[in-house]
């Protein structure tokens, strides 16, 4: 009995100090700190577009990872179980630019409406 009772507090320490040494070992660079990242990578820059809900737990997210000339848009299909890559958009450091600037001041309900019903009612002029 007393070989077995040994082994189960042996593998109980062990279970409680194994987050405590991975922890370690990521502040020392000895492993990665995130998914597909090398050791010592700075982690690249990510900016959340816009996001439009589709469902109870289904929304489609436009991020905007990495800086200048290495931006990549990403268009996510974001559920309660999986994030699923719909479409990937290269971009341009003028169009991030112009990206961050809309995301910091979006445009009023009210300018939207407005442009919406000018734009409706400019297709329905053009259909006489």
């Amino acid at each position: 009995m007393w070989p077995t009772l040994i082994l189960v507090v042996l593998f109980v320490v062990a279970m409680l100090a194994l987050p405590w040494l991975v922890r370690r070992l990521q502040n020392k660079n000895l492993l990665p700190r995130g998914m597909g990242m090398a050791r010592g990578a700075a982690p690249m820059q990510q900016l959340v577009l816009g996001s439009l809900s589709i469902g109870p737990q289904q929304r489609v997210v436009t991020v905007q990872v990495g800086e200048g000339h290495e931006a990549v848009r990403l268009v996510l299909g974001v559920t309660a179980q999986q994030i699923q890559c719909l479409h990937v958009l290269q971009t341009h450091a003028g169009k991030a630019q112009a990206a961050n600037e809309y995301v910091a001041k979006p445009p009023s309900f009210t300018d939207s409406l407005v442009r919406a019903q000018a734009a409706g009612s400019a297709r329905d002029s053009g259909n006489d």
